[in-house]
């Protein structure tokens, strides 16, 4: 409703003040110029594809504002009259202010267009000697935004005041863009001597070669799978050998924020294959499969493992695309076994089992809490029906409320994968309902009168997990129980020894499920009707000992740490054994 009002309000906007400026009526012009300003500005917040829409009908938001603009100079003209010299500077000072504007724009394109081209890009290097200038606040470098256009505000209104007020307006307008242009002038000529890529090149360079990196992450992807190197940062920090990271996508190291390792971003594969600073590694990890990897399994020196993003029945533990790597470093035992029986190419002797170091933080006891805490960790719906695991669409706010409605209550933690929605927009609607239904819940405890049931009067507060904190870990050692589907969560949750169950989406056989998915076997199997839901929250814990094996299973021994020995795998390459 929120979205309609704004939709209907914006259209409205505009041919009221044409009738405002013709009658003329400099008050009601004023009053409908007064609110269309703010709806120019929530309308691409709450309804982005109307504005789209609008844009692509040629009604873009510049033309909103010209025809603001001439809606002023219509309601001038018709009190003032077309002759008076305020009205012969009103236009000028309109038409000035949109030249300035284009202005502040080219130079805003022209520093970002400049910081773009840079080659490489560094994080956690000192790289001083190029002096990249820092960036200029949002208002002065946004080469698209409204906010210039709203400069029109100052003449526009004036006009409702008197022709003299416009136009008085105009010419403020007219100084406060002249003066963000000149502001931008330095740091555009800051900005210039990056162009020079040979420099660039030669200053990052020598910074490596100082460096002596000797093991190099791998990753290329979008914002959104970012967690995939931002879970192996800690671990490389940790080992015995100097890492740096390498990425492909501008921008991607600011989702890697938090770590202390250098980050190199080379967008071009020629500068990648060419840059000889990177030769003094020996051992390239790659966390995921993805098409730009070629360009570094081109280098010949360079030893390359794939590590992956998480140990888990899914598909993408045995791609096959994983046969081009020199070796495959998995878990435990059941990583080994996932490629023997998916008889992908990769050879028995080149898969190593090397531990999961990040899983040192899982305790194994519960947050000790009167009630019990429930997390309900789906997976995203995969890049086709082949890799659709996730119970989100079928069942997810079925189980979120049968989870709400439990009786004892119990504690909601929900923490959808991030990439939830990414190709099927029935999993964001699904999310969308169940945020809503814990919304709700901890709203209509908010206004009851007792708002926790609790033998001891605690009050339950549910937790919906969208960002990056807290970390998923965190939410194993705040919970008692776990319900996912087939993923690494469920493979991570082990370590914690506490009780899961997992979603069978597919409607397979119990034990054909178990069979085709080894790291269920622990865990209670939940059908689409929900059956087994119950029992697992209710029922005795039978499992307890099974989980321990299992553990063993995907992690392998105990000891030593898995921190330890995935460090040994890394020596293990620079002996050549």
């Amino acid at each position: 409703m929120r979205k309609l009002s704004v939709i209907v309000a914006l259209l409205c906007c505009y041919p009221a003040l044409l009738v405002a400026a013709l009658w003329p009526a400099p008050v009601a012009f004023g009053l409908v110029a007064v609110v269309s300003y703010p709806l120019e500005y929530l309308a691409p917040r709450r309804a982005r594809w109307f504005t789209c829409a609008l844009a692509r009908v040629h009604l873009g938001v510049t033309l909103r504002f010209v025809a603001r603009e001439v809606a002023a100079l219509l309601l001038v003209a018709r009190t003032a009259g077309p002759d008076s010299p305020w009205f012969v500077a009103l236009a000028a000072g309109l038409f000035g202010v949109h030249g300035m504007r284009a202005v502040q724009a080219g130079l805003a394109l022209r520093l970002r267009h400049t910081l773009s081209r840079m080659p490489i890009t560094t994080r956690n290097l000192d790289v001083s000697e190029l002096r990249i200038p820092k960036m200029p606040p949002a208002f002065l470098g946004g080469q698209q935004s409204a906010r210039f256009l709203c400069l029109d505000a100052l003449p526009v209104l004036g006009s409702a005041f008197g022709v003299a007020a416009g136009a008085l307006g105009a010419g403020l307008a007219l100084l406060i863009g002249a003066a963000a242009s000149v502001a931008l002038v330095p740091y555009v000529r800051r900005a210039a001597p990056l162009t020079d890529k040979d420099r660039v090149m030669d200053v990052i360079g020598r910074q490596v070669s100082a460096y002596r990196p000797e093991v190099i992450l791998y990753f290329s992807g979008t914002p959104s799978s970012a967690y995939q190197a931002r879970m192996w940062l800690p671990t490389l920090e940790r080992i015995g050998r100097r890492a740096v990271v390498v990425l492909r996508e501008r921008g991607m190291a600011a989702h890697l924020e938090g770590t202390r390792l250098p980050m190199l971003c080379i967008p071009s594969s020629g500068d990648l294959m060419s840059f000889q600073p990177l030769s003094s590694a020996k051992l390239c990890l790659y966390v995921a499969n993805t098409g730009k990897n070629v360009h570094m399994l081109r280098i010949p020196t360079l030893r390359s493992a794939f590590v992956n993003h998480g140990d888990s029945d899914k598909e993408a533990s045995f791609n096959p695309f994983s046969r081009v790597y020199d070796e495959v470093w998995v878990a435990g035992p059941a990583g080994r076994d996932r490629y023997r029986r998916a008889k992908v190419g990769v050879r028995d002797e080149n898969v190593h089992e090397v531990g999961r170091p990040q899983l040192e933080g899982i305790s194994t006891y519960g947050p000790g809490l009167p009630y019990r805490t429930v997390l309900y960790a789906p997976t995203w719906e995969g890049w086709n029906d082949d890799l659709f695991h996730t119970s989100l669409i079928t069942m997810g706010p079925r189980i979120v409320r049968a989870l709400l409605d439990h009786d004892p209550p119990l504690r909601v933690i929900y923490k959808p994968h991030p990439l939830t929605g990414d190709r099927d927009k029935a999993a964001t609607r699904a999310h969308k309902k169940i945020v809503a239904m814990i919304e709700a819940a901890e709203l209509a405890k908010s206004k009851a009168r007792h708002p926790s049931s609790t033998t001891d009067g605690s009050q339950i507060r549910h937790l919906i997990v969208t960002g990056r904190e807290p970390h998923l870990y965190e939410c194993f050692n705040q919970c008692d129980l776990l319900i996912s589907d087939i993923s690494s969560v469920v493979a991570d949750f082990l370590a914690s020894e506490k009780p899961y169950a997992v979603t069978n989406v597919a409607g397979l056989p119990e034990r054909a499920f178990h069979e085709r998915y080894p790291s269920t076997e622990a865990g209670v199997l939940l059908g689409k009707d929900l059956a087994g839901l119950a029992d697992f929250l209710d029922g005795e814990d039978t499992l307890a000992l099974a989980r321990v094996k299992l553990r063993s299973y995907l992690f392998g021994p105990e000891y030593p740490d898995g921190l330890t020995r995935f460090d040994a795998a890394v020596e293990r390459v620079f002996s050549g054994s």
